[in-house]
């Protein structure tokens, strides 16, 4: 005989619509609960509950670790009294032992009635989400429960589910206690239990109805291309055969209307057009598109505006296609897909001849349609003075005309558009050779990095503080690093952050002086050289000994003094002019020197035109420069040891500055070399140079 206790517990499941497991689970979780609170042990300690659904007595079993000695009874148990529970426990391992108190029946009836029954809530929420959340996009039956301005509260099976405002059919009135069809769009999980949102307008719930009413669907053996709906107004369906000797207009309508007619009065008497699916998108357009009677469908895929169908309709066919406030052709174009644009066929076979006068290239290219041109004009002209009707032939032969100037428009457009794919293409591949071009050489510089360039860090390339704190938020780690990043050119270290063109001058400097790359050139290059063969034959000892001679001899002539030292003439001159004068002199001396190295200045006159050249850019450029030309006497060039080393003291800068001040020249009157000084605006000059002038 079964308990109370069982009883109430099957009373309990069969109520709430939930499992056994499901209870007695959440039974179980009650009484640890109130364990809990009557004990108060620690949250952290194992503790479960068993209930005997025979009897309904509930035992409390607590997990208690296996030790020597006992230091807390609460959590630790002694090693005899734990084998005595199980015999081959060991220290340091965990029993679970009955810890039920003595009263634990009414206390729990007391204490774990009100969480019971929350578990037992929760789990019923869960069930009905499980449950609801299976039959989202599918048909619910409800009753009408409440009704308020923005949305509708439906019963159903037990919950309560929405139907919002911006989902009702327009114009549709609702009653309490109204039974109602509606397609679930949403089930959501709250802390209330499940939120279901119903929709009557979406277009999935005519799919679903149509399922319902009429078993060719339901079964497959016609599917339901695509659907376009306005709800409460007009919709359009598409449907295809499967199986052969299957009509899938015939199946959806059924004997009589019946079936078509049930939907469209669950509907609140929506409006419905059966439409056969065709593969030919211009076929399909033209069905899309009834009870208007098509003439020609024009078909142009543009990537940049997309799928356009021009459809020719006859002129009293033309608002009907286009419904009352443009429905008809809004649904076609939702159903096809295609953007649809109408036109009556008087205004098409006007534009077509205006297109034939205006633009000569359309004639040739019209073919057999060229010969009717003058039937359409003719026509064009009878139907505008007598506003008579077209018969089927003038239909066809204005047709002919009017596909005939549309394809070939249609043809240049796509010769235009191939035109410019393919230089779009070549573009897109000259960009893609100059990017492989451009990896190729950055992968040959990289390779040219020599290893020691690694070895080497950050620190010891002299940079600024500022400059190597850049390259070390970047990662560089290494010289090779940064050379790495500077064979991509200047902007593979430019675009690193706060590195600009002063940081990028100092890095080009620091690698430059440490003159990697240049020991790497060398080393190849000597390499080379040691793997290519000798091209010519070794020279004679007496042939070098001869070239030997001549390469000292002509190193004596070029160190010999010249011949016959010039005193200087005039009064003494203060030592900063006779410092003036011996590095005047000795910049006289190496332009002497270069002169009769090119054998230039005094072969080729020509001079005097660079001469006159350079003073006119000198005056363009707002600079005033003054020439004195001086006779340099072949004994002014004696030569002199303190000269020397006044001159290996000289810096190299110093040099430059100063060859850049003195230029000679040749002086055709004089027949000699002359020197050529320039020197910057408000400058005075100083004695020497009155010395040479005079």
């Amino acid at each position: 005989m079964k308990s109370e206790f069982l009883l109430a517990f099957n009373q309990i499941c069969s109520d709430r619509g939930l499992s056994r497991e499901v209870v007695l689970e959440a039974l179980q979780m009650a009484l640890v609960s109130a364990y809990r609170r009557d004990v108060d042990t620690d949250t952290g300690q194992n503790v479960m509950a068993k209930v005997d659904l025979e009897t309904g007595k509930a035992r409390i079993f607590v997990e208690k670790k296996v030790v020597d000695e006992v230091a807390e009874p609460e959590q630790e148990i002694a090693l005899a009294r734990a084998r005595a529970i199980k015999s081959d426990v060991e220290v340091g391992e965990a029993v679970f032992i009955d810890d039920t108190p003595d009263d634990f029946g009414r206390i729990a009836a007391q204490s774990a009635k009100q969480i019971i029954l929350q578990r037992i809530r929760e789990a019923e929420r869960e069930a009905r989400y499980a449950q609801y959340v299976q039959q989202e996009g599918e048909i619910v039956h409800g009753a009408v429960q409440s009704i308020k301005s923005q949305v509708v509260i439906l019963h159903i099976e037990g919950i309560e589910a929405v139907l919002p405002r911006s989902q009702q059919v327009p114009g549709e009135r609702y009653t309490l206690h109204q039974r109602l069809r509606a397609y679930v769009l949403e089930v959501r999980k709250t802390s209330r239990g499940p939120q279901i949102t119903l929709s009557r307008s979406h277009k999935n719930m005519l799919r679903r109805l149509l399922e319902l009413e009429v078993p060719e669907i339901f079964n497959g053996a016609v599917e339901i291309k695509s659907i376009a709906r306005e709800a409460g107004s007009r919709s359009k369906v598409a449907v295809a055969a499967r199986q052969p000797g299957v009509d899938p207009v015939g199946a959806c309508v059924g004997m009589r209307g019946v079936r078509i007619q049930s939907i469209v009065n669950e509907l609140g008497g929506e409006k419905i057009d059966i439409i056969e699916w065709n593969p030919d998108p211009a076929a399909f357009i033209a069905k899309a598109l009834s009870p208007a009677r098509v003439l020609g469908v024009h078909l142009e895929e543009d990537p940049a505006q997309g799928k356009t169908a021009s459809v020719i309709v006859p002129d009293d066919q033309l608002s009907l296609a286009i419904g009352r406030s443009g429905q008809n052709a809004r649904l076609a174009a939702k159903l096809t897909g295609w953007r649809i644009d109408i036109q009556g066929v008087t205004e098409a076979a006007t534009w077509a001849l205006q297109q034939v006068n205006e633009d000569p290239n359309v004639l040739p290219g019209l073919g057999p349609a060229a010969e009717s041109l003058t039937a359409v004009a003719s026509i064009l002209r009878q139907h505008e003075e007598e506003n008579l009707p077209y018969t089927n032939e003038e239909l066809l032969i204005m047709r002919q005309v009017i596909a005939g100037v549309q394809n070939y428009y249609t043809s240049v457009r796509d010769a235009e558009r191939a035109r410019l794919m393919e230089e779009e293409a070549a573009r897109r591949a000259a960009i893609e050779s100059a990017k492989a071009e451009r990896r190729a050489a950055i992968e040959a510089v990289r390779a040219s990095i020599p290893a020691e360039a690694y070895e080497i860090p950050l620190s010891e390339m002299g940079l600024s503080t500022r400059v190597l704190g850049h390259l070390e938020r970047a990662e560089l780690e290494s010289v090779g690093d940064v050379m790495e990043r500077s064979a991509e050119g200047d902007e593979g270290l430019l675009k690193l952050d706060g590195i600009g063109p002063k940081s990028l001058a100092e890095i080009k400097e620091c690698l430059d002086a440490l003159e990697l790359a240049e020991e790497e050139i060398v080393a190849e290059e000597a390499a080379e050289a040691e793997e290519a063969p000798p091209i010519e034959p070794e020279p004679e000892p007496e042939a070098l000994e001869a070239v030997e001679e001549e390469e000292k001899k002509e190193e004596k002539e070029e160190e010999a003094p010249p011949a016959g030292a010039l005193e200087p003439v005039g009064e003494a001159l203060p030592a900063e002019a006779v410092e003036a004068e011996s590095v005047e002199e000795e910049g006289i001396v190496e332009k002497i020197e270069e002169v009769e190295e090119g054998e230039a200045l005094l072969a080729e006159p020509a001079r005097e035109e660079t001469e006159v050249e350079e003073a006119e850019e000198a005056e363009e450029e707002g600079k005033e420069e003054e020439v004195s030309t001086v006779e340099v006497p072949e004994t002014l060039f004696e030569y002199d040891e303190e000269e020397e080393e006044y001159g290996e003291t000289e810096s190299e800068s110093e040099r430059r500055e100063r060859r850049l001040r003195r230029q000679l020249i040749y002086d055709e009157e004089a027949g000699t070399v002359v020197a050529r000084r320039r020197r910057k605006k408000g400058r005075a000059r100083d004695e020497w140079e009155d010395f040479l002038d005079s």
